[in-house]
């Protein structure tokens, strides 16, 4: 694509674009293969946007004006998260969960799916989380080669409550700080690795 990507945080003037970029995802799913079980007038919808506007943790990938993409970054984790043995011990506050990404399927090759994950792994080193968590239907494969190739871990298979809905198991994965500025540095740094990997432990350590 020609035009560039930005990111931003969202605004009340965006929901009624932020419903129709849910909408018309949801319909391309429901038409082709729903990888996330998601369901028209269910979830994702207006209530899922306006809460992350309100909050301030909902965030837009845009190009050319419009609304492509979207994710929310909070500290939301659901019980069943304490079932897994997470690589971090960290405090509620302390870990950033992703909820509600997507892009739209019109801009599926575009980049913007990465750079709103790159951008959580940021905002997650600006807000001095320790880890940043996730869950995601473990049928729905195209977003865990996704979460795997941008470096999460599995860590657990659990059930959220959902199996009413068709959606029995989740996996859980996971994404420490440490391991964010890791590949922040060795994008934007001509450090040799051994620095990044200390500067990756360091930071590790003042998380903990």
């Amino acid at each position: 694509m020609t035009e560039e990507l930005n990111i931003r945080q969202g605004v009340l003037k965006d929901i009624p674009e932020l419903v129709r970029l849910y909408e018309e995802t949801v319909e391309h799913l429901e038409s082709h293969v729903n990888y996330p079980g998601w369901k028209k007038g269910v979830y994702p919808g207006e209530a899922a946007a306006e809460e992350g506007v309100k909050t301030g943790t909902l965030y837009v990938a845009e190009a050319g004006g419009r609304i492509i993409g979207s994710i929310i970054l909070n500290e939301k984790q659901e019980a069943a998260y304490s079932e897994a043995s997470w690589s971090v011990d960290a405090a509620p506050g302390e870990v950033m969960v992703i909820h509600t990404f997507l892009v739209h399927p019109d801009f599926r090759r575009s980049g913007a799916g990465k750079l709103l994950m790159d951008f959580a792994e940021v905002q997650a080193l600006k807000e001095g989380k320790k880890t940043i968590r996730l869950d995601v239907y473990e049928k729905n494969e195209p977003a865990v080669r996704l979460y795997e190739r941008q470096g999460y871990h599995y860590t657990a298979t659990v059930d959220l409550g959902l199996g009413s809905r068709g959606l029995p198991w989740f996996k859980l994965y996971e994404k420490t700080a440490g391991e964010c500025l890791y590949g922040l540095l060795s994008r934007i740094s001509p450090l040799s690795s051994e620095a990044m990997e200390l500067a990756a432990l360091t930071w590790s350590h003042v998380a903990k």
